[in-house]
This record gives structure tokens, C-alpha cells and sequence, in this order.
């Protein structure tokens, strides 16, 4: 009998779902991460998890593809944006689905599709019994300014322009005490010394645009953190991305941005009242920020380089970039 009961035990560890857990092992709560997981795995009748640390070379997109070799039916990525990315990359197409628990500052795709960020066991418990979602995935093809080319994952947005610069001039101390607020901080700094650049944009098959910019952003996602609502019609599972372009001319243009996005974009345009007044006020004429949606995007820059950023992180400088989108490549554990 006993040997009939080990066999069983046996076989029922054979065959019970496991996990991959890719890890920022510079961020902390990690011991908090493991008891948590052990706790969700007993929850879910999981074997043990694989535990992967990221490193400087690969931060999670070998290890998601090393994890999918060994055929696990779960990867979670612990870390910040970065990791998220990173393992996401590796995971595309793969039909495996991501769980994320976040444990960086901006956590921007986590916060836009409702993950916990600032509760590690109740991301933990998402990532094991959530419902999964097929979501798109941004390729970004760009080009160096010594003409070298590298392609690149989006989650949720990509900019050329002062939002890159801002992130690339964000103090990192401030970063780790203040969070995203550190991103403020940066951003008035940036905006005064800023200067409008020349680039040839368009999207799809359609005209080719002239325009002379602040910043160009292409987005799987509109919002941001501190009530900003960049892109209100943004959807990540449309099959298309979406194109922000900003042009103010000067600090009153940057007013009527940040009006737009805090204001109009995530209050006034929710009701018919609203629309109307921002109809009155010129709302709809302005040209401050324009919008457009597809399914590419070519943009080529006419002077020097600029920088560009992904997600938050910055990505040094391009000279042109082609964005497009590869829809439902990407499987996610969201709220149910």
C-alpha cells in the first residue's frame, strides 16, 4: 500500500501546474514574494515554482524563454517595468500567460490593467487564479544615429522627444524616494530648456506629415500615473496603437496640455455637459495635442537625434523609428 500511495503522490506532482517566478533580485520584498507564492501555489494545488534572477545582461526576456523550455504554465515577473517588458518579450506568442507583480516605481502597464501595486500578496494571488487576457504588443523597429537598427517591445508607450529627455534627466535618487513623483520633478526641468525638432510621421498608408514637435508618442495605453489620462480612447486589445502628437508653441501651449490631460481628457469628455463646454472653448480646434490611431507608424527625424524612451525606461537616441502592432501576442492574468 505504501508504495502504490507513493507512486500516487508522484504522479499527482508530475502532473500539477507549474510556475515560473522572474525576479529583479535588486528589488525588495523578495522573501515576502517567495511566502507569498508558496502560499498561492498550496491555493492553486501548483508544484514549486522555478525561481529565475534577472541579471544585467538579460533582464527577463532569455529567462522567460528558458522558463518556456522547461514547460512551465505560468510565468510571473516581479520586478519593475523593465522586467515586465523584458519577460513579456520573451513570452510572445507563446500563449503562456504573464502574471505580474509589481515591485518597481512607475508600474505603468500593471496600473493600467488594474494589478494591485501596492499590495505584493494580493498581485501574487492575481497572478495564479486571475483570468486571462489576450492583449497586443507594440513592435518598435528604430533606427541609431550610426544607422544601426534594433527592434524593441512596447506594453504601453513610446516617445521621441522631451518625455525621453525627461525620463533620461530623472534624478534616480529622487526616483527611489519619491516614486513617479520624481518624473515631475524632471519634467520641469525639461520643459523650459526643451526645443521643437522637425520629423516626417505617418501612420498607416496614409499622407505624410510635416510637423514640428515637442515630443511624438506611440501607445498601447492612455493612462499615467497622477490622474493623467493621455490617451482616453486608448484600448490594448484593439489591434491598433495610437498616436500622440505635441506641439505647444510655448508655456501657455504646455497649460493647455496638461488641462487636456488632467482635466477635459479624464473628466469633461465623460459627459455630454462636458463636451459641449470643451466644444465652446475650443476644445476640439486647439492643436496642442493631436491624435491617430492604426496599425504602423513611420516617423524619421530631420535634424540631430533625439531621445527616445519605452515604458518609462530611457533607450538612448534614434533618428527614425517604424512602430507597429502585434495584436492578442501576449497573454495576461488580470482581474476577474
Amino acid at each position: 500500500m505504501t508504495a502504490v500511495g507513493t507512486d500516487e503522490t508522484a504522479d499527482a506532482a508530475a502532473t500539477a501546474l507549474r510556475a515560473a517566478v522572474i525576479f529583479n533580485p535588486t528589488k525588495s520584498g523578495v522573501a515576502e514574494l517567495r511566502a507569498a507564492v508558496a502560499r498561492a501555489e498550496s491555493r492553486q494545488h501548483f508544484a514549486p515554482s522555478l525561481w529565475i534572477e534577472t541579471t544585467e545582461d538579460d533582464p527577463g526576456k532569455g529567462m522567460a524563454k528558458a522558463a518556456l523550455r522547461q514547460g512551465v504554465d505560468l510565468v510571473i515577473a516581479a520586478g519593475g517595468d523593465g522586467t515586465v517588458r523584458s519577460v513579456a518579450a520573451g513570452l510572445r506568442g507563446s500563449g503562456v500567460p504573464l502574471g505580474l507583480v509589481p515591485l518597481g516605481t512607475g508600474n505603468l502597464f500593471a496600473r493600467n490593467l488594474g494589478i494591485p501595486v501596492n499590495d505584493q500578496g494580493d498581485a501574487v494571488v492575481l497572478a495564479f487564479s486571475g483570468m486571462d487576457r489576450a492583449v497586443d504588443m507594440l513592435i518598435a523597429e528604430v533606427t541609431r544615429p550610426d544607422g544601426r537598427p534594433e527592434s524593441h517591445v512596447s506594453l504601453v508607450m513610446s516617445g521621441i522627444g522631451i518625455d525621453a529627455t525627461m525620463i533620461a534627466n530623472t534624478n534616480p535618487d529622487l526616483k527611489k524616494r519619491l516614486g513617479w513623483l520624481a518624473y515631475v520633478d524632471a519634467g520641469l526641468r525639461a520643459i523650459p530648456a526643451s526645443k521643437p525638432f522637425r520629423v516626417v510621421h505617418r501612420t498607416d498608408a496614409g499622407r505624410l506629415h510635416r510637423s514640428r514637435v515637442s515630443s511624438i508618442l506611440v501607445a498601447n495605453l492612455g493612462y499615467l500615473p497622477g490622474n493623467i489620462e493621455l490617451i482616453p480612447d486608448a484600448e490594448i486589445d484593439d489591434g491598433k496603437l495610437d498616436v500622440v502628437v505635441l506641439q505647444p508653441r510655448n508655456l501657455l501651449g504646455w497649460l493647455l496640455v496638461w488641462r487636456r490631460v488632467t482635466w477635459e481628457n479624464r473628466v469633461l469628455r465623460k459627459s455630454a455637459l462636458g463636451r459641449q463646454f470643451m466644444d465652446l472653448t475650443g476644445g476640439s480646434r486647439r492643436r496642442e495635442i493631436l491624435y491617430s490611431r492604426g496599425r504602423a507608424v513611420d516617423i524619421e527625424i530631420e535634424a540631430a537625434p533625439e531621445e527616445f524612451e519605452i515604458d518609462g525606461d530611457e533607450f538612448g537616441t534614434v533618428v527614425a523609428a517604424r512602430f507597429r502592432v502585434d495584436p492578442a501576442s501576449l497573454i495576461v492574468r488580470v482581474p476577474r
